[in-house]
């Protein structure tokens, strides 16, 4: 079983940074190792992937087009806390922000920042950037 709860959203004006963090719990018994993303949600809106981060060597990244250069995806060594840095914020990066993971089977499959295959999400946690 995992679980995931995210942290750091909050209020901020065109032009901040926030850092998001997802503190990752999985069972202490299990070996699998797990991909991890960001998606968000604004109202009205379908939800899109942000970001997601492999667990293998080189921890390979993919990145939504609408934020490459501006948010960063990291994971720490310990692969308990997943990060997401988000700087230059616009208005439109206003969205409740998702953690999510999935079991590395055959790799991680991550297209335009979107991690396939969800098994496990977090409750969220709100951005909203004023103009």
């Amino acid at each position: 079983q995992v679980q995931l709860v995210e942290s750091g959203g909050g209020s901020v004006q065109t032009g901040g940074s926030l850092r998001l963090s997802c503190a990752f719990a999985k069972d202490p018994y299990a070996y699998n190792e797990y991909c991890l993303g960001w998606f968000r949600q604004a109202p009205g809106k379908v939800r899109e992937g942000v970001a997601a981060i492999d667990a293998g060597v080189g921890r390979a990244t993919s990145y939504a087009e609408s934020v490459k250069g501006r948010f960063t995806v990291s994971r720490d060594s310990a692969e308990n806390t997943l990060y997401l840095q988000m700087n230059s914020l616009k208005p439109e990066d206003t969205a409740m922000y998702y953690c999510a993971a999935r079991v590395r089977d055959w790799g991680c499959q991550m297209t335009a920042g979107s991690l396939l295959g969800v098994e496990y999400w977090g409750q969220g946690t709100q951005v909203t950037v004023s103009s």
